[in-house]
């Protein structure tokens, strides 16, 4: 009997730790595409925003969650990952903007690499947690989920107020609620809440995305060396 009971754990267990290997590796491949999308980013006149600033930022968040919803829709099958693939790429296209504000700063350059930096730290710290400690951080998701409805609105409300302080705000908060979901990302997939490693890498890669954006705008309002 305690064979039997055993091995239907140890079997879950391992499909388990092959869900988070897998994780890891497809998101350690999406920084290939997230990469190569920063440097086409940067090479990209995006002055036209400028014009219309709101409308620019609202049409790029659309087409992120119509991409998002395109990878949930193919997670079963081999294209659910060129899906995320595809997606990745258009994510860092869309650093673009950020990265040439920051580039035009004095130190930049070295603002990016403590941003990257730091966000590289903080998911090490928390995935490392999550995975080690017994604990099942699950329960955070419907705290999680409500303060991003309300970052989102307050974004998109600041786009038409321009307020520095809020955006300030939104950056520090942002830093918190995306530092978060890596502990419950990982959590989920360590205790069997998430199963399929595609939509596992998305959310996470998610979670990284805005974090590194996050730091980095806090990174260029206190320690930008503007000319």
């Amino acid at each position: 009997m305690q064979y039997q009971t055993a091995t239907p754990i140890g079997t879950i267990a391992t499909e388990q730790n092959k869900v988070l290997r897998n994780t890891y590796m497809m998101l350690a491949l999406t920084m290939i595409p997230t990469v190569i999308g920063a440097f086409i980013g940067m090479s990209v006149n995006f002055s036209f925003m400028a014009a219309s600033p709101i409308i620019s930022s609202l049409l790029m968040f659309g087409a992120m969650i119509g991409m998002m919803f395109a990878v949930s829709a193919l997670r079963n099958s081999v294209w659910g990952i060129a899906a995320l693939f595809g997606f990745t790429l258009v994510a860092g296209v869309f650093l673009g903007p950020i990265l040439q504000v920051a580039l035009h700063l004095k130190n930049g350059a070295q603002l990016i690499g403590m941003a990257a930096g730091g966000t590289g730290i903080i998911f090490f710290s928390l995935a490392t947690l999550a995975t080690v400690t017994k604990k099942d951080f699950s329960f955070m998701g419907k705290f999680l989920f409500i303060g991003l409805i309300l970052l989102i609105v307050a974004s998109l409300a600041n786009m038409f107020f321009q307020i520095p302080a809020l955006s300030l705000t939104i950056s520090a908060i942002g830093v918190l609620i995306f530092s978060a979901y890596i502990l419950y990302d990982v959590s989920r997939i360590v205790h069997g809440g998430e199963t399929n490693y595609v939509m596992a890498t998305l959310g996470l890669f998610l979670s990284i995305y805005n974090l590194f954006i996050s730091l980095l705008q806090l990174l260029m309002a206190f320690s930008g060396e503007r000319d």
